[in-house]
């Protein structure tokens, strides 16, 4: 990492384990200023910006400055974030079915958006440079979210969720039970089924490659290895999810876009650095 860059993760308090994967801190005192390409990872985040905010690119192109404290939906697409200035992030990463009770909505209401919710965390206050600190604050403020509106999860979609990341096969289901869960998933996840298994399967990629350094031999090996049948699947959703190829990816991308990627999608895995 850069002088003064650095990561955490911890997993969150009991009572928030089955809701929330993990909270995660990131400060980087000098980036490089460059785009950055986060993929989907199939978790929605609570995100809250104590440096200069993230500039995001929108459809048309313009990058405009991202609120402090947003609610990232799931992605079925890229994000492209330039840093603008010094960047000290503290996150909750959500299960791909565990802040439906949080957002008080449904996920799909949030999928490919980033929501701003200045307002709801107005109250929490967070020490610059005490990530160990940050993080027990924020766990100590979602679990009074979590007690006061009593977080419940629904027990067929988190059984779907765990075959998708466990690459298990799905029972057969007839057209009306498919059309049922994809009404769920849209109000639990925010995603379809299928779609969470395609975004497990692309991360797995990641799990498997020893060196990120673009060697065409390694990316294929651990697309094989994550689930695809060929270098061409694996390339449409590099395309698809990333915006480039795998080699341009490994060759650009640096900073919180490579340490996203590298480890912090995977559950149960806490990590400093």
């Amino acid at each position: 990492m850069g002088e003064g860059e650095r990561y955490e993760e911890a997993e969150p308090p009991p009572e928030l384990r089955p809701f929330i994967r993990c909270l995660w801190t990131y400060a980087a005192p000098n980036p490089t200023g460059g785009v950055q390409r986060i993929a989907p990872d199939g978790c929605p985040e609570l995100v809250i910006d104590l440096g200069a905010p993230y500039e995001e690119e929108g459809a048309d192109g313009v990058f405009r400055p991202q609120p402090p404290v947003i609610f990232a939906g799931q992605m079925t697409r890229p994000m492209a974030i330039r840093p603008v200035g010094p960047v000290e992030i503290v996150s909750a990463r959500f299960e791909p079915d565990g802040a439906r009770d949080f957002l008080g909505m449904p996920l799909v209401a949030a999928t490919d958006r980033r929501l701003d919710l200045r307002q709801r965390l107005a109250g929490l206050a967070l020490r610059p440079g005490d990530p160990a600190g940050q993080m027990a604050a924020l766990a100590d403020w979602l679990e009074g979210e979590r007690r006061r509106d009593r977080w419940a999860l629904d027990l067929l979609v988190r059984r779907e969720v765990e075959a998708a990341a466990a690459d298990r096969s799905a029972p057969a289901r007839t057209p009306g039970e498919r059309r049922a869960l994809q009404r769920r998933f849209a109000d639990r996840v925010g995603v379809a089924p299928r779609a969470l298994r395609s975004i497990h399967r692309f991360r797995r990629v990641f799990d498997h490659v020893a060196h990120l350094e673009g060697e065409a031999e390694g990316w294929l090996e651990a697309g094989l290895a994550a689930g695809y049948f060929d270098q061409p699947q694996m390339a449409r959703d590099f395309r698809r999810f990333l915006g480039c190829t795998a080699t341009e990816w490994a060759r650009d991308q640096v900073e919180l876009a490579r340490r996203l990627a590298s480890q912090s999608y995977k559950p149960g895995v806490a990590a400093t650095g």
